[in-house]
């Protein structure tokens, strides 16, 4: 009798354990919110760069999440929508772009803070252009002397998309 009695009670106890954890761990409500974070157009905020002893990297920050990016070497760079050429000095290119994305919000308003058309003096890296923020993409031009030898990533808390070019010959 008293093992029947320890069994009701051990199985009440871990139903109630299992309600209880039910209703803790995520409320509709903010299953909800996540669901539409995800489903906003995230918002390109800044471009910066850094040199490394072995690369040179190139961060894009974003509010909200990283969308897909997509890295492409270019013959030329553009600009988005016009195909005016971007007046970049180098031999090689890449395209770097975002989509969904936008750099600015839904007012219209720029969002976007970094540099637009800048020179850089890096080992690898010698200019960086913001060449379109037009119909959900975002795209950027890199330019280089020497065809560039890259790898991408992307960091959390804050977003960012990164990436990285590797330094030839360095021991």
């Amino acid at each position: 009798m008293k093992h029947l009695r320890r069994r009701q009670i051990t199985a009440l106890a871990t139903g109630m354990l299992l309600a209880a954890g039910i209703s803790f761990a995520a409320p509709a409500s903010a299953a909800a919110v996540k669901g539409s974070a995800r489903t906003q157009t995230p918002l390109v905020v800044n471009a910066r760069w850094g040199g490394h002893y072995t690369y040179d990297r190139l961060v894009i920050d974003l509010q909200g999440y990283v969308p897909q990016v997509t890295v492409t070497p270019v013959s030329k760079l553009v600009y988005d929508g016009s195909g005016k050429p971007v007046p970049l000095a180098g031999k090689y290119f890449l395209e770097v772009r975002l989509h969904p994305a936008a750099g600015h919000d839904d007012a219209g308003q720029n969002v976007y803070k970094g540099p637009k058309l800048v020179k850089i003096y890096l080992p690898k890296l010698k200019g960086l252009a913001m060449t379109g923020d037009y119909e959900g993409y975002v795209t950027f031009g890199a330019a280089f002397d020497t065809k560039p030898g890259y790898k991408t990533s992307t960091l959390h808390g804050p977003e960012r998309f990164v990436l990285d070019i590797a330094h030839p010959n360095v021991c």
